[in-house]
């Protein structure tokens, strides 16, 4: 159950303005939420079953100490990718001819092909021998983290700044990546020097990915359009009824 609630959470964290969220937020100004949540639960199935098979995989290959340095190594990169902020292009957000759970589903697999939550899936199965679990908890993060874009993407961008949920969500990340990578590092690389080089190497990442090249807004301009089309939605509706009658 550990290995459960250790996956959903890191995803719920991963998730936090990340590609696919904000996809999960521009699919639902066009269709139904619980439209986009059934496609959104389909292909992360079929694209975290490859992530944890791969996982799994690659720890009988690879000695477990240097599967964990590699895994800490990512939660770091995965902190500097979360500060930086992440954006959904164009080709991304695109209609596909098919119904909308099928639209959601393409869409969404293809997105999280590479992104940030599938590698990092791979990690978590890398590092526990638990593939049904590790899936179950990845699943079930990946439907709160959109459903809470989907849902409360306007309320949390009215009260809470983008760039503050970013921040806490790397932060979380790096500190992880940081305590899983003091915990396997050969003793000789523990010593002050080494420690201070750590430091200041990801100071200066920090502040590259987190202050020169982050680029933040995209989650709350699709959240808040998304408040407003269904408002102005509403108002259309208004108007045709009372036309109507």
């Amino acid at each position: 159950m550990g290995v459960f609630i250790k996956a959903l959470l890191l995803v719920v964290v991963a998730e936090m303005g990340d590609k696919t969220q904000l996809l999960a937020m521009a699919m639902a100004s066009k269709y139904k939420a619980k439209h986009v949540l059934i496609g959104v639960l389909i292909a992360t199935i079929l694209n975290h079953a490859l992530a944890v098979a791969v996982g799994s995989y690659v720890s009988t290959i690879i000695p477990m100490n240097l599967i964990k340095i590699i895994a800490a190594v990512s939660f770091l990169v995965f902190g500097l990718w979360t500060i930086r902020g992440d954006k959904l292009d164009d080709e991304e957000n695109k209609k596909v001819k098919f119904g909308p759970i099928v639209t959601v589903a393409i869409a969404f697999f293809i997105a999280e092909m590479g992104d940030k939550t599938q590698l990092m899936t791979i990690s978590i199965a890398a590092e526990n021998q638990q593939p049904l679990l590790i899936l179950m908890g990845t699943t079930v993060g990946m439907l709160i983290a959109d459903g809470i874009g989907i849902l409360g993407g306007a309320w949390m961008c009215r009260h809470i700044p983008e760039v503050y949920i970013k921040w806490v969500a790397g932060v979380i990340f790096m500190f992880f990546g940081t305590l899983t990578l003091y915990n396997a590092a050969p003793a000789a690389f523990l010593g002050p020097i080494y420690l201070a080089l750590y430091l200041v190497v990801m100071g200066v990442l920090i502040y590259l990915f987190g202050v020169k090249f982050a680029y933040f807004g995209q989650v709350c301009d699709i959240a808040l359009n998304n408040k407003d089309t269904s408002i102005d939605d509403m108002a259309k509706e208004e108007k045709i009824k009372k036309r109507a009658l």
